[in-house]
Order: structure tokens, then C-alpha cells, then sequence
């Protein structure tokens, strides 16, 4: 069996060409390994192959986890990618490093008071719905710009880019060219998209960072 070590070495390989052939700079593209329903033991492998970011869909199953890896590795990046509750929101600013959820005015209230409640500033993401499913998370592409906006005016948060995960059944690349026209129009710089299927093709269309998990670390627990 490939272990998580060799599959990752495998993507970041892949991450390599895939710049190469879209024409980027070398580096151009974060890795965020997602390492949700993952255990410690199986991510400290991965962190001591080299790897730094990492990606966590639940606030509560990061902070069981990751205080003790961290204290081992304190370079350490941890993403939030899975949907965020209000009733979150202060834990979610105290531990993660960046979020890439925000996706509701009451979200962006809710991490407005605890980022000036705590002093502390993660990096902030739009997710937006491409494919508008209703029973997916994130703002709707026609109202996204004037979200980022409001973010920034209203609630005085610095959104850094955009964040979406397109419909399991469609091609991907016209979501990824979705997210960077409304990125550019926002004036937003970093792209999150892309996930184990389908990562080379949002390189291909501008993503900064890449999420991919089974890729990496295989089918879930």
C-alpha cells in the first residue's frame, strides 16, 4: 500500500508540472493537505515529510488534534474549509490561521467582534456557491463582490481571496473561471479550488492554493 508520505510527495510532484505547463512561477501554489476524519498519528508523517498547511472541516476536531502537533512543529498552518457557525466564530479566530468560509453577513459580524475582541487577524475567504446548490454553503457568484465589499466597508474585515467547491457532477473549469472573474472584479489576490480530482485544472485556471486530501492521505476513517 502507497503511504500517505509517497502519495504526497506524488501530488506536490504533479503541483510542479501542472505550474509549469499553465505557465506560473514555481511555487506559485499552496498545498493545504486536508487532513479531516485523520487522525494525529496519521498526519505526523506527512508533517515530517515536509509539509506545513493543512486543512480542517470542524472547529472542535482541529483543536482535539492539532494543539499537541503543534507544539512539535509550531510552523504549522491550519485552514478552517468546512462551513463555520456563529457560535464558532470564537474559537474558530483563537485557533486557525486562515478561514476560508466566510460566506454570510452574520458570519462576518460574528468574526469582526472576535478578531477585535482577541487582537488576533486570520486570513479571511469568500466562499462562493458556483454552482448555486442549494444545499451547499457560500454566497451566491452574483452577490459575491458586494459581499467582499460589505466585509471590508461595513464590517472592516481584510478578505484575502476566494474559496469554492464546484459541483461534484459538472466540469470544473468553468467554476474556477467563475471564481477568478468575480476574484478579479473584487480585487481579491488568492484563489482556493481545486480538491484531489480536479486540482491540475484549477492550477490551469489561476487557484493559489489547492485542497486535497484523499490524494494524500486515502478514503476516510
Amino acid at each position: 500500500m502507497t503511504s500517505a508520505v509517497e502519495q504526497l510527495l506524488a501530488v506536490k510532484a504533479r503541483i510542479v508540472n501542472a505550474e509549469r505547463e499553465a505557465g506560473r512561477e514555481p511555487g506559485a501554489v499552496t498545498l493545504v493537505a486536508v487532513s479531516k476524519t485523520f487522525a494525529a498519528e496519521d498526519i505526523r508523517p506527512v508533517i515530517e515529510a515536509g509539509q506545513r498547511v493543512f486543512g480542517e472541516n470542524r472547529v472542535q476536531e482541529a483543536q482535539a488534534k492539532w494543539p499537541e502537533l503543534r507544539e512539535a512543529f509550531p510552523d504549522i498552518e491550519l485552514h478552517l474549509i468546512g462551513p463555520l457557525q456563529s457560535n464558532k466564530a470564537k474559537e474558530a479566530v483563537a485557533f486557525f490561521d486562515v478561514i476560508e468560509t466566510v460566506d454570510r453577513e452574520k458570519i462576518a459580524a460574528e468574526l469582526a467582534k472576535e478578531i477585535a475582541r482577541q487582537g488576533r487577524t486570520p486570513k479571511l475567504y469568500v466562499q462562493v456557491n458556483t454552482g448555486s446548490e442549494p444545499q451547499k454553503a457560500g454566497i451566491e457568484p452574483r452577490e459575491a463582490v458586494a459581499f467582499v465589499k460589505r466585509c471590508c466597508d461595513v464590517h472592516g474585515l481584510a478578505i484575502e481571496g476566494l474559496m469554492c467547491i464546484p459541483p461534484a457532477d459538472e466540469n470544473p473549469g468553468p467554476h474556477f473561471a467563475l471564481l477568478e472573474k468575480i476574484a478579479r472584479e473584487a480585487g481579491v489576490a488568492k484563489l482556493s479550488m481545486g480538491m484531489s480530482g480536479d486540482y491540475e485544472t484549477a492550477i490551469a485556471f489561476g487557484a493559489t492554493s489547492v485542497r486535497v486530501g484523499t490524494a494524500i492521505f486515502g478514503g476516510r476513517p
